[in-house]
């Protein structure tokens, strides 16, 4: 009898590769979100378009016996998005109310485990304002300080899923991603992240000049999604609870990034910093709990990874034209 699993967020970026993950491990995977996965990542068995912010259509998700759910459903972008401030209250209200719905259904339903994806962006901003060393141990994120609503709607959501674990025995796995990327995601539209939004402006650029945002001397990790998908089964797989970092320890500036990702498309650039939202100065992933844990560790640098976005991305706009 082949394990069973929800992956909420299917249509997602992170979700749709999960899913693929899953059926090459034999699950009965059913997948949910307000969207198909626009980039054709649906390897489903069964897909449910869906609002999980609605608690009818969370029930309806358990029409059968199911062993583990993957929450990755989020109202969620990048810095265009999170750190503008004019999508607070959604970012806040939408993916509480999602964590609320599952938490609540997974429990009626007797769900073996729930995995939740927490995101880096609730570590406290006091501890990431020097680029050059940041600390994102997994115990420093209190005293809480982060630096987005979308961050301390993550922290209240770990706090939940640890609460539903403690009061009602829910077996729950606990990640905090540290800026996933690679072929099959948001490239174009404001919501993409930084090494999607550097590959199209670096693939798009005709007079080599590159915009931004900031001075650009803000530093992060970045993991590719293989990897990531890794940890998650690892996890799931595991003992332990968490929450535990997922991500690289790598750490980049972005205009460095830019450098990068002009070096893999041989194109000379031009760097161009210009005013915009930025996030916190330095962010990088602190992998000693996870490799103590579960032995894991990135097994691929950086560029690899780049690499293969940057051919994807650069497909994606010769298609569009």
């Amino acid at each position: 009898m082949s394990k069973t699993a929800i992956v909420c967020g299917a249509g997602g970026f992170i979700g749709g590769h999960l899913v693929k993950r899953l059926k090459e491990e034999g699950y009965w995977v059913k997948g949910v979100d307000l969207k198909t996965n626009e980039y054709d990542n649906n390897h489903a068995d069964e897909f449910i378009i869906g609002d999980l912010r609605d608690p009818v259509v969370c029930s309806s998700l358990f029409d059968r016996n199911i062993d583990e759910v993957y929450q990755l459903a989020a109202d969620m972008g990048g810095a265009g998005y999170i750190f503008t401030g004019e999508h607070d209250a959604d970012v806040m209200h939408n993916s509480a109310t999602i964590n609320l719905n599952m938490a609540e259904v997974s429990r009626k339903n007797n769900v073996k485990k729930i995995f939740y994806s927490s995101s880096a962006c609730m570590y406290p901003e006091y501890n990431q304002l020097d680029p050059d060393n940041p600390k994102c141990s997994e115990e420093s994120a209190y005293p809480a300080a982060p630096d987005s609503e979308y961050g301390w709607e993550k922290l209240f959501s770990e706090r939940l899923y640890l609460a539903y674990s403690r009061n009602y025995k829910l077996e729950v796995r606990i990640a905090r991603f540290h800026n996933i990327f690679g072929p099959k995601g948001t490239w174009k539209g404001g919501k993409e992240k930084a090494p999607a939004a550097i590959c199209r402006k670096v693939a798009e650029s005709v007079n080599g000049d590159v915009e931004v945002w900031g001075d650009g001397k803000q530093t992060r990790s970045f993991l590719y999604i293989d990897e990531c998908v890794d940890a998650i089964r690892r996890l799931v797989n595991s003992n332990f609870t968490g929450p535990v970092n997922i991500g690289s320890e790598e750490m980049i500036t972005i205009n460095d990034l830019v450098k990068m990702v002009a070096k893999v498309a041989g194109k000379p650039i031009t760097i161009k910093n210009i005013p915009g939202p930025t996030g916190v100065r330095g962010r990088n992933s602190d992998n000693t709990l996870i490799r103590e844990k579960l032995n894991w560790a990135p097994s691929q640098p950086l560029v690899e990874g780049i690499t293969k976005t940057y051919e994807w991305i650069s497909d994606q706009i010769k298609q569009d034209k």
